[in-house]
């Protein structure tokens, strides 16, 4: 009992911080998303509607969050594709190469995001250095268009998430128990086949929780697209900024949000339904 009241008292200041901070504005939010904008600046008309919802059933809005869809999940594919590898191979590393290997994931997250972002625009220019590049190997013969393209919002998508990817595998390989593996080898398994049916089961809940650490920001970011691709697609993320800077339309900004953080909590449930542990996201 006197343990239960001690925990309960460490936790209280977390507790109010949560409810304050996250609570009370996700309350708001939600509030507000049933409001009606006045059209005088940034000002609302307190009430009931759900003209803010019916709005997102719109074609328009509903291919933006499609097309917000697509891209997190190829951003999500991709990242998948190398962190794992990678992130097994960091795990499997001798522990030199092992920090090493850490070093060079970790040490971007010590720059800006923006920052690093805007070095990937200088670098795709079309004066920029990998033009040059490819010009002085005569791969072509004149400035390739790779800024402003989808591809270039793409890499800059993985660039930017694929830390999320490599941290959880690593974690769930470096914890796993490798003598179930020798004792597959034992029983006449291959590599390949010890791979599929020991490791691979056994790293799934670190991939699992990659996935959705990768796909979850992937949907409403907004800066990369503004960047990398030009503000030439639109993306929930950039729908959001523009109805609350642009058009100043709170209510329906807040509606996009609740709708974004409803898909969220669906994709944790989906990720908690098949098997995920909570302990894969200890990283972050």
């Amino acid at each position: 009992m006197k343990g239960n009241r001690r925990g309960a008292l460490l936790g209280l200041p977390m507790t109010l911080w949560t409810a304050v901070f996250v609570g009370i504005v996700l309350l708001y939010l939600l509030a507000l998303s049933f409001f009606t904008p006045t059209g005088e600046g940034y000002g609302v008309q307190p009430g009931f509607t759900l003209e803010n919802y019916r709005r997102l059933l719109s074609p328009a809005y509903l291919q933006v969050l499609g097309k917000s869809l697509l891209l997190a999940f190829y951003t999500t594919l991709i990242c998948l594709g190398l962190g794992y590898p990678f992130g097994y191979c960091m795990a499997r590393a001798g522990r030199r190469w092992r920090g090493i290997l850490m070093l060079l994931v970790i040490v971007p997250f010590w720059t800006n995001a923006l920052v690093r972002i805007y070095g990937w625009k200088i670098l795709l220019m079309g004066n920029g250095p990998v033009n040059d590049l490819l010009m002085a190997l005569h791969l072509t013969d004149k400035p390739l268009k790779l800024l402003n393209t989808y591809g270039a919002v793409l890499l800059g998508m993985v660039y930017a998430l694929i830390p999320f990817m490599i941290l959880p595998v690593y974690s769930s390989v470096e914890k796993m128990d490798w003598s179930l593996v020798a004792a597959a080898r034992d029983m006449g398994a291959g590599p390949m086949r010890a791979f599929v049916t020991v490791t691979l089961p056994l790293t799934a809940p670190g991939a699992m929780a990659g996935v959705v650490l990768t796909f979850v920001p992937a949907i409403g970011l907004f800066f990369i697209s503004d960047l990398l691709g030009g503000a030439t697609d639109m993306y929930v993320g950039n729908l959001v900024r523009d109805q609350m800077l642009k058009a100043k339309d709170l209510p329906f900004a807040a509606a996009v949000s609740v709708v974004l953080l409803i898909l969220t909590l669906l994709i944790l449930r989906l990720y908690r339904r098949f098997g995920g542990d909570s302990g894969d996201m200890t990283l972050f």
